[in-house]
């Protein structure tokens, strides 16, 4: 591959180029964040379904 001249790649590219791939970050991080929430409220729900079935069949016993 050929090196760039310097006159392609300023210091203010490299920042902007730096703060655009920390967003894309911070934006699949907090997706990432977002899907275990709602894995999170779906096994709190079964667990919540769950634990009213058993105390509802204990008491039917």
């Amino acid at each position: 591959m050929f090196p760039m001249p310097d006159c392609c790649w300023n210091d203010t590219d490299l920042k902007s180029s730096r703060a655009r791939h920390q967003r894309r970050k911070l934006y699949m991080l907090i997706g990432w964040r977002d899907a275990v929430e709602r894995q999170l409220a779906a096994v709190n729900a079964a667990i919540g379904t769950l634990e009213a079935q058993m105390e509802r069949d204990q008491t039917n016993e």
